[in-house]
């Protein structure tokens, strides 16, 4: 017989950190969707425009441009950086000392602060007297992240993969950790090669921390601006401006607020659309 008691104190220790972090959310939400339908000329005046903005900028050619660049970046991001990590996360030792030298090893990037990586790979990539630049430009390879634009795509998306691929390391790792030997052995006895113990054991093993690294480097790369602001400053021309930073070009370079509000709810819609969609095409598998 079960004569224990449900106590729900414990939401009494949670419930300020949920006020605050749903004021903080409520508050800038409402004022940007305040913004978002209407214009204002100064003086704090303000004129209700309803839907203007929103198909204004559904039908802006830049806009269109901006998205486009966005979802390129965040899909070669995710092709690169998720087999990657769980390739490394494979090659990493399970035993040992080495275990605690790699582990830290692949947390240093993402301690970091962002401005910082920004500011480093700006400064390693320059073509006259960065260590990357200087080399493959000995090297006979036309390199100039500042002027073009191929050069500065190939940089940003090196900078991501070296900041960020330890995350989905981290995840896949832990994944691989939770496994246990019993699988391994009972492949061994079945003489199971590599390649079936990764399909049929490691992979749907680790398909909840997949499903998580994709969902987190998927918000992350869409969400992207301090380190391609400072890397390349969304050149050369507009190259590299990606929809974070064509949003804050409108908002506080044009100081146009209404099309700026009403971009940001239309890119968090789209944040959370395909975000859905992620999680609802992968979620089946967890299962198997």
């Amino acid at each position: 017989m079960n004569d224990k008691t449900l106590n729900q104190k414990g939401w009494l220790f949670v419930l300020p950190v949920v006020v605050l972090v749903a004021f903080n959310a409520v508050i800038p939400l409402m004022t940007v969707v305040n913004y978002s339908v209407q214009e204002t000329f100064g003086d704090n005046l303000f004129f209700f425009e309803g839907v203007k903005w929103f198909q204004e900028v559904l039908h802006s050619e830049r806009f269109h441009a901006a998205l486009l660049r966005q979802l390129t970046f965040t899909g070669i991001i995710l092709l690169i950086e998720i087999p990657l990590g769980v390739i490394i996360a494979l090659a990493m030792p399970r035993k040992g000392f080495w275990v605690s030298v790699c582990l830290v090893l692949m947390a240093l990037p993402l301690l970091i602060p962002w401005n910082v990586v920004g500011a480093m790979w700006n400064i390693f990539a320059l073509p006259d007297i960065g260590l990357l630049g200087k080399t493959l430009n000995s090297l006979g390879l036309d390199y100039n992240f500042t002027r073009q634009p191929f050069s500065a795509w190939a940089t940003l998306i090196a900078m991501d993969v070296w900041h960020w691929t330890s995350l989905v390391v981290l995840l896949a790792y832990a994944g691989l950790s939770s496994i246990p030997d019993a699988y391994y052995q009972a492949a061994k006895i079945d003489g199971a090669s590599n390649w079936a113990v990764f399909r049929y054991i490691q992979l749907p093993k680790m398909n909840r921390v997949l499903t998580i690294a994709i969902l987190l480097r998927f918000m992350d790369s869409f969400n992207i601006y301090t380190e391609p602001f400072v890397l390349t400053g969304g050149g050369p021309g507009n190259a590299t401006t990606l929809l974070s930073i064509d949003l804050v070009k409108v908002a506080l370079g044009q100081f146009d607020l209404g099309p700026a509000a009403a971009m940001s709810l239309i890119y968090f819609l789209i944040i959370l659309l395909l975000s859905w969609i992620f999680y609802t095409v992968m979620s089946p598998k967890e299962g198997s």
